[in-house]
């Protein structure tokens, strides 16, 4: 590993597992980055907030990404694909500030990303959003063989969604009061 990790827990323990969760997700990362590069990561957790800042400094710029998600392993997923991207999108300008250029590595440096990182939408849909319980929306989501389910939870009467998780489990994800 070429990355050095600082790991820090608010309001939760770095367990072996979250360690190495990280050290593994946000290590692939270090393909863009030259060696001894330092990725800050601090993990809180607050009521069902499982949230990760991640930040990578740089001299005269600074990486930085926060995700936040019901669980941390999620949160971990979700906060390196978004730094991956904000790599690809950004290398243009980052490469017109040369002292960047010495903390990435010269094949990230020299290799095109074509603009299609950009953000795409390619579709939407409409749909009528029924009220149902969170259960339901999960059996739901099984007959229709998605991975996530939107819907009205007739508890809260606010838009919910439920996903997919490792070990037939689910998720769910509702707004903040």
């Amino acid at each position: 590993m070429n990355m050095k990790f600082i790991i820090v827990g608010k309001n939760i323990e770095v367990t072996e597992g979250l360690r190495a969760a990280v050290e593994d997700k946000i290590g692939k990362l270090e393909k863009y980055f030259t060696e001894d590069t330092e990725v800050h990561v601090t993990l809180s957790v607050e009521k069902d907030r499982q949230k990760i800042e991640v930040t990578i400094p740089m001299k005269g710029n600074i990486i930085r990404s926060e995700q936040v998600s019901s669980d941390m392993y999620v949160s971990i997923d979700l906060v390196e694909e978004i730094i991956e991207r904000q790599l690809k999108k950004y290398k243009n300008k980052l490469i017109d500030k040369k002292q960047a250029s010495s903390f990435f590595k010269q094949e990230f440096m020299e290799r095109e990303y074509m603009d299609d990182e950009e953000v795409q939408i390619i579709r939407t849909k409409k749909f009528d959003i029924k009220p149902m319980y969170p259960e339901d929306a999960c059996v739901q989501m099984e007959l229709l063989g998605h991975n996530f389910f939107v819907f009205c939870n007739a508890e809260t009467d606010q838009v919910n969604v439920v996903y997919k998780r490792k070990g037939n489990t689910y998720g769910l994800i509702e707004p903040e009061e």
